[in-house]
């Protein structure tokens, strides 16, 4: 069997996409893991499934899968591959496309100037909701973490847009131990589903940088759900205004929240998207 494939990228997290409309693919665990492999494989962040609908008011299913070849809930980066890759393939040529992920409907819109902006429906404040267990729902959360062989007390946003988000405001984020305090924390109990983990440095009311180590991938180059996660907590935390600037070391995002308007109101991302190259995996 060959499967066709494309290699594709959102500011530098990259992805394997796969047709699954034109083309038969049933892949285990155990090959998504093997073919994530940079060194025996193809190499990506994640691998995404482009697959027909399965409810009339959407156009695609979009399923994204971990290098660990777990399937988890969302990407907005690769929510902008995914549109990209749609119409690059002929699949379709709407605008905007809506497509369904594991637990949200996404609309995804390609812009004039190149871009494609993702409506990420509204976030998740609620802890139960993310999976986390907290009492009650807070701005500002406290754990005890053990790094290092030492007790160290962690504050930090929780917000789901899809996937679960713990958000840590650091004043050096170069310097941030984004591995360790990452791991330690997506292993504590209360998040039952792990979580992904963000450290923010705000530089102005509409301008942070951020770094993710994320669920059964590590650190990326870049997050989009990452990236409104954080607008999020910045919001809630009054530190950021409703347009915010997103640098990450691929390049930058724009986050929308207008949560003056309801904190139920979406969360949109704009930002870029980029074919690599097209392959063929065959059966050896």
């Amino acid at each position: 069997m060959a499967l066709s494939f494309t290699k594709m990228h959102g500011l530098g997290n990259d992805f394997v996409v796969v047709d699954g409309v034109t083309q038969s693919v049933n892949l285990s665990a155990e090959q998504i893991k093997a073919f994530a492999d940079r060194q025996l494989g193809i190499g990506y962040d994640q691998l995404l499934l482009v697959e027909p609908p399965s409810q009339p008011d959407v156009d695609f299913n979009y399923r994204i899968f971990n290098v660990d070849g777990g399937e988890v809930e969302h990407c907005g980066n690769g929510a902008r591959c995914f549109a990209l890759f749609v119409r690059s393939k002929g699949l379709s040529q709407k605008n905007p496309l809506t497509v369904k992920t594991h637990n949200r409907v996404l609309s995804l819109s390609f812009e004039e100037s190149g871009d494609i902006s993702v409506d990420m429906e509204k976030p998740i404040l609620e802890p139960a909701h993310l999976p986390f267990c907290a009492d009650r729902r807070l701005a500002e959360y406290h754990r005890t973490l053990t790094v290092g062989g030492l007790n160290l007390e962690v504050k930090f946003g929780a917000v789901s847009m899809g996937n679960p988000h713990a958000v840590i405001i650091v004043e050096d984020l170069e310097n941030a131990a984004v591995k360790e305090i990452g791991r330690a924390l997506q292993a504590h109990p209360d998040f039952p589903n792990s979580v992904n983990v963000g450290f923010m440095q705000v530089l102005r009311r509409d301008r942070i940088k951020l770094r993710v180590f994320e669920r059964g991938t590590g650190e990326t180059l870049a997050c989009g759900t990452g990236a409104c996660a954080a607008t999020v907590v910045g919001c809630l935390n009054g530190l950021l205004d409703e347009t915010v600037e997103v640098g990450v070391k691929g390049g930058c995002l724009k986050i929308q929240w207008p949560f003056s308007v309801s904190e139920d109101s979406p969360v949109v991302m704009t930002g870029p998207a980029h074919i690599v190259y097209d392959g063929i995996i065959e059966d050896s």
